[in-house]
């Protein structure tokens, strides 16, 4: 048995003007809270230093929109979570946004080991939402205009004993980024998120965001016998209400552990590494049972236009 002790480090809302210092200090709080209950490692949510600014439209104010990212990891404000993880030996995952020197705008996490060092970094595959200013919605969805596509693709780190993948929100929802982790092997997958309940383009899905999100992820770990743990910042963000809902689900599809509130909350798991392969050795054996060949149209370029 490979046993990784797991905290599924959810958030409640973040203040559009919050500081970072007040941020961190919340994470170092869950990460103690993690290390109390024995964890060696706890997973954050996707942007989990700072409110969920894609919801403005902030082309008139560029030093706010600026201010949102981060142009290194650790930096001065983040410095502090990567010394409490060495302190504690407590490992962590962070969803945030990410400036880079040439430029390069992405939503993205980094994976931490117990040392405090970086493991991997990702940067969202598929981003949701719209390019331009559309001021008849009652909030906007901008991660195509303030963040690129990430272009590395889905890949996985031989990290706390086993072999781990991230993701980010509306990644969860398509099947192809399981898939391609566990074509790699990976044992668990991290997804940090940010889900208004409010769906702009089509109210009637308002209803079923909670069981959307739970479909997706049980679906998800057990087609590709992996653990998943998706984890939220939840709550009444300045006037938008987010889907809380942090989980852990087993390789069986079965939630094993699950948020009771919409705030700051730590969600712990033991998590059976080797429990993978009683899914990835039988009934998805991918070796024995794939017909790669039958699959050639989803792997098709885009249409044009």
């Amino acid at each position: 048995m490979r046993s990784l002790r797991v905290g599924a480090a959810q958030l409640g809302p973040i203040a559009r003007h919050a500081g970072r210092g007040e941020v961190v200090d919340r994470l170092v709080a869950l990460m103690r809270r993690g290390s109390d209950a024995g964890c060696q490692l706890v997973v954050f949510p996707e942007l989990a230093l700072t409110t969920f600014f894609p919801r403005w439209y902030l082309d008139d104010d560029p030093k706010e929109l600026d201010s949102y990212y981060e142009t290194e990891m650790p930096g001065p404000a983040t410095q502090r979570l990567f010394d409490e993880a060495r302190v504690l030996g407590v490992g962590f995952y962070l969803g945030y946004a990410e400036l880079t020197p040439e430029g390069n705008r992405y939503n993205s996490s980094i994976l931490v080991e117990r040392d405090g060092s970086i493991v991997g970094r990702y940067r969202k595959v598929h981003l949701p939402g719209h390019e331009e200013h559309e001021p008849d919605r009652p909030f906007q969805h901008l991660e195509r205009r303030y963040f690129e596509e990430g272009p590395d693709g889905f890949g996985v780190w031989n990290a706390f004993d086993g072999i781990v993948g991230m993701a980010l929100c509306n990644d969860r929802r398509w099947p192809e980024t399981y898939r391609v982790m566990a074509l790699q092997g990976v044992e668990m997958v991290m997804i940090g998120y940010n889900t208004p309940l409010h769906y702009t383009p089509d109210p009637s899905q308002n209803p079923l965001q909670s069981f959307h999100n739970r479909l997706v992820m049980q679906a998800g770990a057990y087609q590709n016998g992996t653990w998943v743990v998706g984890v939220a910042k939840g709550g009444i963000e300045e006037g938008v209400e987010s889907l809380a809902q942090s989980m852990i689900i087993a390789p069986s599809g079965q939630v094993v552990a699950e948020a009771v509130t919409i705030g700051d909350e730590l969600v712990v798991a033991e998590c059976d590494l080797d429990w993978c392969k009683h899914y990835k050795e039988t009934l998805f054996n991918f070796d024995r049972y794939r017909r790669p060949e039958m699959y050639n149209l989803i792997a098709q370029p885009k249409a044009e236009g």
